[in-house]
């Protein structure tokens, strides 16, 4: 049990290199775990300690502060210019028709595949506000 020490600052220290390698906050609450684990086991306290509280301490972690620090770092989510077209008004290309698959807007002279919000037809020429973007498709309504 003498090495029961190294093997939890071995448990950080792989962790925080994995979290390093991937920047998913995945592993990051599991070193923190294994750090109080570490600091438990410096006390003393046998192992059936040492393994609740790692569990413990990295559950807590991963419930509590994980969703924070999703949204503080925005991780897995990348913003794109197209995010830039929702809410803003453009001109319809070709007749917008959900029921046939067809239409058209352009918008920042680019040509964008587009459908209606509530499925209405959408005459070529008319004004349209962006109000989704679903893959490569504008999801408008009329102005």
């Amino acid at each position: 049990m003498e090495y029961v020490g190294y093997a939890w600052l071995g448990l950080v220290v792989a962790c925080v290199i994995i979290e390093a390698l991937t920047v998913s906050l995945a592993t990051i609450w599991f070193a923190a775990g294994a750090l109080v684990a570490w600091l438990v086991y410096l006390t003393g306290l046998g192992f059936e300690v040492q393994i609740v509280v790692f569990l413990l301490v990295s559950i807590v972690c991963l419930l509590f502060t994980r969703p924070l620090a999703m949204k503080k770092f925005k991780v897995g989510r990348v913003k794109t210019n197209a995010e830039s077209l929702i809410g803003r008004s453009f001109k319809v290309e070709s007749t917008i028709d959900n029921i046939n698959n067809t239409g058209t807007v352009k918008a920042n002279g680019q040509i964008w595949s587009a459908r209606s919000l509530d499925d209405q037809v959408i005459e070529k020429d008319e004004i349209v506000i962006v109000r989704n973007i679903v893959g490569v498709k504008l999801i408008v309504e009329k102005k």
